[in-house]
């Protein structure tokens, strides 16, 4: 029987591994005895000009038990042929961790269809195709005694705290906790494991922060201390047999490891009855009990502008 915490032999599917954050993570199952295999097209972080010939050297710089698939996952059959490819090749699935990920910033009042639309394909709807492919798999795997499957959704702390000129990545990014959530519940009575990490690291999303001022600069710099190694150990521990948490948001920068609350009531509140509810009644009864509930319109940028600790 292997080490509860040991992926030897287990078979990953690491969407967006071509580099940064994905690269690292596929870099440290691959350490740890997994076979991965690495989905990318290896575009720019706007989704564009796809290189095969990048992604191919970044399967050959991980080592043996790896193979690529430079595609879209967003592309119709994507998601397919990667769950295809991983049973074909490696004789099954283990670990799914849904990393990809484009950025097309634009205040809401300035982005375009087109930009949402790239996004909200990528970074969720490509997410859902993948799931939708791996989770048949892991569930009839777990069936047939195979030790249960683990699922990671690489969010971000936009999506969960909102940021300037970014309504389609944090769409998308909150989009992937609700994923989270809804999959932890679907997989749950086959004990498969749904988990959503923000990360903090040096990557080209970081690169690419335009900073409004000095402590957003500040926040950039420190940022780009963060070694992606960090959030892969992270990643990887929750792909561990032997961890059984699901449904959680964690956040990580460097060997700090965040737990985010979840949206529950905070004030529960009885209004008039139906006849005689105005809006004045209604502010008499709600605007007096949540004012100091409210929650401000801090960035994530503003909130974690602190040293971190490397």
């Amino acid at each position: 029987m292997s080490a509860p915490f040991s992926v030897e032999g287990k078979v990953a599917l690491v969407t967006g591994a071509a580099r940064g954050i994905g690269w690292a993570i596929a870099h440290d199952l691959v350490r740890r005895g997994a076979r991965v295999v690495v989905v990318d097209p290896g575009v720019s972080i706007a989704g564009e000009n796809p290189d095969a010939d990048s992604v191919r050297e970044a399967v050959r710089d991980l080592g043996p038990g790896t193979l690529a698939l430079p595609e879209d996952i967003s592309a119709p059959g994507a998601a397919q042929a990667a769950v295809g490819l991983a049973i074909e090749r490696f004789g099954g699935l283990d670990i799914v961790v849904n990393n990809a990920a484009v950025l097309r910033d634009g205040c809401i009042f300035k982005t375009q269809r087109s930009d949402w639309e790239r996004v909200i394909q990528t970074n969720l709807t490509g997410a859902w195709a993948v799931l939708a492919a791996a989770t048949p798999v892991l569930r009839e795997a777990a069936r047939n005694g195979r030790a249960p499957g683990r699922i990671v959704n690489v969010t971000s702390t936009a999506g969960l705290y909102g940021n300037y000129a970014q309504t389609a990545y944090a769409a998308a990014k909150a989009g992937l906790v609700g994923l989270t959530r809804a999959v932890a519940l679907d997989m749950a009575r086959s004990k498969v494991n749904c988990n959503a990490v923000a990360p903090f690291a040096a990557t080209r999303v970081t690169e690419s922060i335009q900073p409004a001022n000095a402590a957003q600069q500040a926040y950039k710099q420190r940022a780009l201390l963060v070694p992606a190694d960090y959030v892969a150990r992270l990643v990887g521990w929750l792909c561990s047999p032997g961890c059984e948490i699901t449904g959680q948001i964690f956040g990580v920068r460097g060997r700090e490891v965040f737990l985010f609350s979840q949206p529950r009531p905070s004030v529960r509140i009885v209004t008039a009855p139906l006849a005689e509810l105005t809006p004045e009644s209604l502010d008499a009864a709600i605007g007096s009990r949540v004012r100091d509930q409210l929650v401000d319109l801090t960035t994530d940028l503003e909130s974690f502008n602190t040293e971190p600790i490397v």
